[in-house]
């Protein structure tokens, strides 16, 4: 049988489908507004910056972009938990499995980013 291929632009392109399927489902009060720009934002924002990594120009680079999308998705995280708690969408618990994904995601971020940390070339020292 074959192993599910685990494609990591696939799931950030879906997580992003999700979050903005989500934003457009919240009540446009002041909090709901406010609150789904910073969701939309920090929740579709890794799937374009993981395409930025894709095509560094260095190791710092690629480091430094994956950081952002790191730090982005942690983000959406907190939004999401915060969605969750407020009756700003009308099933809030339909979003544990996006949190799941969330959080799974950040996983996968923080462990490429200690991979590619470890991997990193050591600086010749100045001269």
């Amino acid at each position: 049988m074959k192993e599910p291929k685990y494609d990591l632009e696939e799931r950030l392109l879906e997580f992003a489908v999700r979050i903005i399927r989500v934003t457009e489902s919240m009540q446009r009060s002041p909090a709901g507004v406010y609150v789904a720009d910073q969701l939309l934002r920090s929740g579709t924002s890794p799937y374009g910056h993981h395409g930025e990594a894709e095509g560094a120009e260095s190791r710092d680079d690629f480091i430094h972009k994956l950081k952002v999308c790191y730090k982005e998705l942690r983000e959406a995280r907190r939004w999401l938990r915060l969605v969750q708690r407020t009756p700003l969408v009308a099933k809030p618990e339909l979003l544990e499995v996006l949190l799941t994904e969330a959080e799974e995601l950040v996983r996968i971020f923080a462990a490429s980013l200690r991979t590619a940390e470890n991997n990193r070339p050591t600086s010749r020292a100045k001269r």
